[in-house]
């Protein structure tokens, strides 16, 4: 439990990078595990309720939406196969408990607490104060049917439950769950709407890696908090202030403090044997490249092991890459580290692109005290992983979905769906390319908004390779994600861009592709992959374990939020040839 300090008194205003918070003053708090009862019971009920709870022991406390009264909400753990079924119960009261701001663009990084009305351009973000409690849980990372998946538009209000049931039929791995309303994820997911959820199995256990109180989460965000205009002092209030060009591009909310488990800059006490950490990215918008570096902020990554990402164990560890690890809002990563190396020393989790804020994360403290450690790294971890590759572990008959990422004339992102045809048509939302492998393909814009009409047709178990090719010329990278399943990475190709948003075509055929080396745990499983601009970025996972209706999208929220989610369906294909799409075809993914 946070030990909670008494809040000091302060002479004036503060400010600053840590604004006043001192750093890794506050234990790490670790979330309450749920697990359920497996006795001829399989249903439990979760609510959501508003919490006041610290964020750090030297602020008031702040006004938050909450699983079952924590944030992070209750870490989840199921067994592989274990159905579970969760009524999700909606009974939080209360005003919205954020403030939303928006500030110029040109000001500055926004990433200053305060509303800083006062200041020319700044203004209260209209009808975010009036939203109604109205929500809906997506487990992400699971297969499950359509109607447990958490459509965006299936949110209920106040009063109301969400029944769910998830099978569980997936080796372990780590997934999480999360808020998903239509429109208001960003600010929903902000009220403290996320949780992790374990899926262990025998794998998993043979490894005999580190558990209990050495086996953690690590659920990364940020966030924003006002501050009193009479005193100077923060108050503990959410304030979801960001960037605002009129008329032009939608820029994600990015904090400047930086919390673990719900606490900002927190520290642990560890002692001198190996830990195993379920890294989860729950920021909006924030990517974070991390680092173990000692006092002196010299990096210490040898002493930590990557083997897991978002689905599941990697066949072998793998070490952090040089430059440290990339991790983008809604990735996961299992990490080991030895702190033996650091005997009565201290070392700090850092992020080497900050943005502007505090670059650490989060500090370790490990005693002076020997301690017998009978772990030992395996050379092998997951016997049950296979490398997808074309040609071989891939099965011939599968699909082929194109899914575009761009920038709009406004310098908006946006995300298309694409439908290859045999010659250009003219007109707008065309896409050409000229395939390294051999010919020019040809792509028609068939959806850019989420209620357009869906384009993706998938058939239940199929195998399907999504292309998903970022021709903006500069813009953000995106974190893309596709629900109920995980895949592997077939390749990363950088390209030189045609791309004009003014007329929404490619002036020639896109060209000039080299190949970018996948990072060694991009070819674990996963089910979010960050998409560079000027890339071209292949996977391959098959839709089996539900069918329905299902969401892609931008995992940065704010992306999502504005326009960047498509929906696909995966049906029985005995189904599919009586489905009658639009214009009278049947449209696969390829």
């Amino acid at each position: 439990m946070t030990e909670i300090a008494e809040r000091p008194a302060a002479a004036g205003p503060i400010s600053g990078p840590t604004w006043g918070l001192t750093k890794f003053l506050d234990p790490l708090p670790v979330p309450p595990v749920l697990r359920p009862p497996w006795w001829g019971q399989d249903m439990i009920t979760i609510p959501m309720v508003a919490k006041q709870q610290q964020l750090h022991s030297q602020l008031p406390p702040t006004a938050l939406w909450t699983y079952a009264g924590h944030f992070p909400g209750p870490t989840i753990e199921v067994r592989s196969g274990k159905q579970l079924r969760i009524s999700w119960s909606n009974e939080i009261e209360g005003k919205f408990p954020l403030v939303a701001v928006q500030g110029p663009a040109n000001d500055g990084p926004t990433t200053r607490p305060g509303r800083e009305l006062d200041r020319p351009g700044y203004k209260i973000v209209d009808g975010v104060s009036d939203l109604p409690a109205w929500t809906v849980v997506h487990l992400h990372g699971a297969r499950t049917n359509a109607g447990n998946d958490g459509w965006a538009h299936n949110a209920g209000l106040r009063g109301t439950s969400q029944l769910v049931e998830y099978q569980n039929r997936q080796q372990a791995m780590p997934l999480w769950y999360h808020d998903h309303a239509m429109a208001i994820t960003r600010f929903n997911v902000h009220t403290g709407l996320a949780g992790m959820y374990l899926i262990r199995d025998d794998e998993e256990d043979d490894l005999d890696l580190p558990s209990g109180d050495r086996e953690l989460p690590l659920i990364l965000a940020d966030r924003n908090l006002d501050i009193d205009p009479a005193t100077g002092q923060l108050t503990g209030q959410l304030l979801y202030k960001f960037p605002y060009v009129p008329n032009g591009p939608m820029i994600p909310f990015s904090g400047p403090f930086t919390l673990v488990n719900g606490v900002i800059w927190p520290h642990l006490d560890v002692s001198a044997r190996w830990y195993r950490f379920r890294l989860l990215n729950a920021a909006n918008d924030r990517f974070f490249t991390l680092n173990l570096v000692d006092e002196n902020n010299v990096p210490q990554n040898d002493a930590v092991r990557l083997i897991g990402t978002d689905g599941g164990l990697l066949p072998a560890p793998a070490p952090l890459p040089s430059g440290g690890l990339a991790v983008a809002p809604a990735e996961r990563f299992d990490l080991l580290i030895d702190f033996s190396r650091f005997k009565g020393r201290k070392v700090k989790l850092r992020n080497a692109k900050p943005g502007g804020v505090e670059p650490d994360v989060m500090e370790f403290r490990v005693d002076s005290r020997d301690k017998h450690d009978p772990f030992e790294l395996p050379e092998k971890l997951s016997t049950s992983y296979i490398r997808i590759k074309h040609g071989s572990t891939l099965p011939e008959d599968h699909d082929h979905v194109w899914v575009a990422l761009l920038l709009n004339a406004s310098g908006h992102p946006e995300m298309w769906d694409l439908e290859q045809v045999d010659a250009d048509p003219g007109g707008k939302g065309i896409i050409q390319i000229k395939d390294p492998a051999g010919g020019l393909k040809t792509f028609r814009m068939i959806g850019r908004l989420f209620d357009d009409t869906t384009g993706i047709f998938i058939n239940h178990d199929k195998w399907a390779v999504w292309n998903i090719v970022h021709v903006a010329n500069g813009g953000p990278a995106h974190p893309f994600h596709i629900h109920l399943t995980e895949f592997q990475a077939l390749f990363r190709r950088s390209f030189t861009t045609t791309f004009d948003p003014a007329s929404e075509r490619t002036a020639k055929p896109i060209d000039g592709f080299a190949e970018v080396p996948l990072e060694k745990y991009e070819e674990g499983w996963k089910d979010t992959i960050i998409v560079n601009p000027g890339q071209w970025v292949s996977v391959a996972g098959q839709f089996s374990g539900g069918t329905g209706e299902f969401m892609y999208h931008c995992h940065i929220l704010d992306h999502e939020d504005e326009g960047m989610m498509r929906p696909f369906v995966v049906h029985p294909p005995e189904v599919a040839k009586f489905h009658v799409h639009p214009g009278g075809g049947h449209h696969h993914g390829g």
